[in-house]
């Protein structure tokens, strides 16, 4: 099994101090699992949806092989809607087209899964984030992919948000992170892939 997580700084795992993230925490915990596992971290700081639109095909058919069983996870949001100059990074608009295109292509080529963007420690932001997360869930429903939404629970989770605070703002550090892939692991989409 091969398996790409393309994705932002949070799919790559910045501030865990152990250099896992959720992503490399998710698979320590598949690899108990019969199937032998090659994992591919695709995370990159500040990416939005504009800039993983550009690169994610490429980058995922160089790794993934019509011989292997491969599978997609996406994870991104957060920084469309940072404001910069006045305005976000990316258009809520232009977001919800990007991720409409990138899963609706995805999808057709292989097994895929989303996770929503996670919380970060900017009230007006979360709002953003919060709002993206939701339209994204109703993209995930029209093209039949499996979504997980994070923000509402890691909102709520006091160990998330401290980390997140007393760290950079936006990211957590170990605990944080174990926190996230706790939510992956116990996510009945992520465990269908290994039955």
């Amino acid at each position: 099994m091969r398996i790409c997580f393309v994705g932002d700084s949070f799919v790559n795992g910045v501030g865990d101090p152990r250099g896992l993230g959720w992503t490399g925490r998710v698979c320590v915990e598949a690899h108990q699992y019969p199937d032998e596992i090659t994992h591919y971290n695709l995370g990159i700081r500040r990416e939005t949806s504009a800039d993983i639109l550009k690169r994610w095909l490429g980058e995922v058919s160089c790794r993934l092989s019509p011989e292997d069983d491969s599978q997609v996870v996406f994870s991104f949001g957060v920084n469309d809607t940072t404001i910069e100059q006045g305005k976000t990074r990316v258009s809520l608009s232009d977001s919800l087209n990007n991720t409409r295109q990138i899963l609706t292509t995805a999808s057709s080529h292989f097994p895929v899964l989303m996770i929503g963007p996670p919380p970060i420690a900017d009230i007006e932001q979360n709002q953003r984030i919060n709002n993206l997360s939701e339209k994204i869930q109703f993209i995930c429903e029209q093209v039949n992919i499996p979504y997980l939404d994070v923000f509402t629970p890691l909102k709520s989770s006091a160990v998330w948000m401290s980390e997140v605070e007393n760290y950079d703002g936006a990211h957590p550090r170990e605990k944080g992170y174990a926190k996230l892939a706790n939510l992956v692991k116990s996510w009945s989409a992520w465990q269908s892939w290994f039955k």
